[in-house]
């Protein structure tokens, strides 16, 4: 059943892992090394949004409180507040939507520093994700590239990810070694976030609002080129690393919970071939689960 998904996967040059699952039938799957813990790149920002929410509904963190990021303190990044040059405050809530529809690093790290790493473990294991670990944020992760390389400079250290006559920092892409999560409890996570399980009605309506703002089209939502298809989803970008994870509705109301994880045979900053599969590994699997 998933050989047309691997066929899609092998055209594109990459290693893919995909687990999809129609919300109103759980026992309805398609799956291709589901059970593959691969280093999740912004992907993590979902699971970090969802214990952010529980901790608001605990009454632990207040999403209306003020939090001002300086610009020499906060987190490199293509988007967002990163990409600012001035200090900016802003309302917790206001970051966690930064960090989820741009993909905005300096509102990750600042959420995941309050959230705090043992905190969000433990929120997760009560999630039910037992394949699923928030090792550091954005920042880490190029403190730990820029070690690897020995440069300076997390631009340079980039670079080298994407210069494919270079051979790749040893253990950079092992799950091991930095956050990481199986497309299996990717979905699990939607499906649970979806269904209200895990949060309030507030917090649940704010999860699925700023998911579905996502302004990154060019991955699981180019699989659903169609006005009347709503696609709630987060993407994830870390050298050769080209994941999302999100929700398809389809027009009748049929939803789909997918996570498509890829691993590149290059390393190039741009990659439309690879974008352009993870919509149309996404497509075949919603086709075979309708």
């Amino acid at each position: 059943m998933n050989a047309r998904i691997r066929a899609v996967f092998e055209d594109a040059g990459v290693r893919g892992w995909l687990h999809a699952v129609a919300l109103d039938a759980p026992e309805a799957t398609v799956e291709v090394d589901a059970d593959g813990v691969v280093p999740m790149a912004s992907v993590y920002k979902l699971p970090l949004l969802a214990g952010f929410c529980r901790l608001v509904d605990l009454g632990e963190l207040d999403p209306r409180a003020q939090l001002t990021l300086d610009p020499a303190e906060r987190t490199a990044g293509p988007t967002g507040l990163s990409a600012l040059a001035d200090p900016v405050t802003m309302s917790l809530r206001d970051l966690a939507v930064s960090m989820m529809t741009v993909s905005d690093n300096a509102s990750a790290d600042a959420l995941l520093g309050l959230v705090g790493l043992p905190r969000l473990a433990e929120l997760l294991k009560s999630f039910g994700l037992q394949r699923t670990w928030v090792r550091r944020g954005t920042a880490g992760n190029l403190r730990d590239l820029q070690r690897r390389t020995g440069l300076d400079d997390p631009d340079a250290a980039l670079a080298v990810l994407a210069d494919n006559d270079r051979t790749d920092p040893a253990g950079v892409y092992e799950a091991a070694n930095g956050s990481a999560s199986t497309p299996r409890d990717m979905t699990l996570l939607l499906r649970r976030l979806w269904a209200g399980e895990l949060l309030s009605a507030e917090q649940t309506e704010f999860v699925k609002a700023t998911m579905h703002r996502q302004l990154f089209q060019h991955r699981m939502a180019s699989g659903f080129p169609h006005d009347g298809v709503r696609v709630a989803g987060k993407t994830g970008t870390f050298g050769a690393l080209r994941h999302e994870v999100g929700v398809v509705t389809l027009p009748g109301g049929a939803a789909f919970a997918i996570a498509v994880y890829t691993l590149a045979a290059r390393g190039d900053f741009r990659q439309p071939r690879v974008d352009a599969a993870i919509g149309e590994a996404a497509r075949v699997a919603v086709d075979l689960l309708r």
